[in-house]
């Protein structure tokens, strides 16, 4: 990564699970977003009292940086942040979302409540994804 390494990305998750909304499951999860250019987009988890309403943190993110003009291919890398034993990865709506806009090869950087981090990439954490080529 050019700009930011997997440390400071997954630090920036890290720090964002402080800002999620989750009075139901008390379960944060925070999300950095590595773009192509630079930028970091963050993203939290927003928990709804109507459970099909809550968004996820990736979604959140990958939400905002299309909103800020970011496209499909634009997406460098991607840190989940949670309180948990063992490493955390996306939800399938949000494995799907990542399929849409991000490479089969970008990096996806897992943590888990001991500071370790688990470094995969998307097609290894989806690896039958459901592309637009198969429509």
């Amino acid at each position: 990564m050019d700009t930011m390494n997997k440390e400071q990305l997954v630090e920036s998750a890290r720090e964002m699970k402080r800002h999620a909304y989750v009075p139901y499951s008390k379960f944060p999860v925070g999300v950095a977003l590595l773009l192509k250019d630079g930028t970091v987009t963050n993203g939290v988890n927003v928990e709804n009292v109507s459970l099909g309403a809550t968004n996820c943190a990736e979604r959140t993110a990958v939400f905002t940086a299309v909103a800020n003009g970011y496209k499909k291919g634009d997406f460098q890398a991607i840190a989940v942040a949670g309180d948990t034993v063992d490493f955390l990865p996306p939800c399938s709506i949000c494995r799907q979302v990542l399929a849409e806009f991000c490479l089969p090869d970008m990096p996806v950087y897992l943590t888990n409540e001991k500071k370790e981090i688990l470094e995969l990439t998307l097609k290894e954490l989806l690896p039958y994804a459901f592309t637009d080529l198969d429509m």
